[in-house]
C-alpha cells in the first residue's frame, strides 16, 4: 500500500475469541472476508472514483466478453435497476458505452471504452496492490491459488 493507504484493522485477533462455533461456519467467514475485501476495495478504489460495485460491473464490461445488462445483473446477483444506475454512472464517466445486442434487439450489451479500459486498469492495479497487502498477507502464492480455487468450486 502506499503511505496514503489506510490500514485496514481486521479486528478480534482470533485467539481472543478461539471458543466461539461462528469460527467454524463457513457462511460466517466468509462474509467476514468479503467484509474486509470490501473495505479494502473501497480504500483501493476511492482515488478513482469509483465504488466496489461499479468497479465490478466495469471489470466484467471491460473483458473479451460483451455482456448484456441482463448478463450482468444475474452474474453479480444484482437487481437490474441498480446494473442500469451503475452503468449509468459509468457511461456519464465516458467508461462505458451500451450497444444493441444483434441476437436480441431488446437487450444492450455494455461495452468498456477506451477509457474506460484505462480507468480499469489502473483501479485494478489499486485493489490487487491493496488486497495482496491487506487480506491475502498472510497466504502463500500457492495458497492464494487453492483459495481461488476453492471459491470457484463453491461460487459455481
Amino acid at each position: 500500500m502506499t503511505d496514503s493507504s489506510p490500514v485496514i484493522d481486521l479486528g478480534v485477533a482470533p485467539d481472543r475469541i478461539d471458543a466461539t462455533d461462528l469460527l467454524d461456519d463457513i457462511e460466517f467467514l466468509v462474509a467476514r472476508v468479503r467484509a474486509i475485501g470490501s473495505l479494502s476495495a473501497r480504500h483501493a478504489l476511492e482515488p478513482h472514483g469509483l465504488r466496489v460495485r461499479s468497479y465490478a460491473v466495469l471489470s466484467l464490461v471491460c473483458g473479451a466478453v460483451s455482456p448484456t445488462q441482463r448478463d450482468v445483473a444475474e452474474f453479480l446477483f444484482l437487481d437490474p435497476s441498480q446494473v442500469v444506475a451503475v452503468v449509468d454512472e459509468l457511461q456519464t464517466l465516458g467508461y462505458v458505452e451500451r450497444a444493441q445486442d444483434p441476437r436480441d434487439r431488446r437487450a444492450n450489451i455494455i461495452r468498456g471504452t477506451e477509457t474506460g479500459q484505462a480507468a480499469y486498469a489502473k483501479a485494478k492495479k489499486s485493489v490487487i496492490a491493496t488486497r495482496d497487502e491487506t487480506i491475502l498477507k498472510n497466504l502463500s502464492q500457492e495458497e492464494r491459488q487453492s483459495l481461488t480455487q476453492l471459491l470457484l468450486k463453491v461460487a459455481f
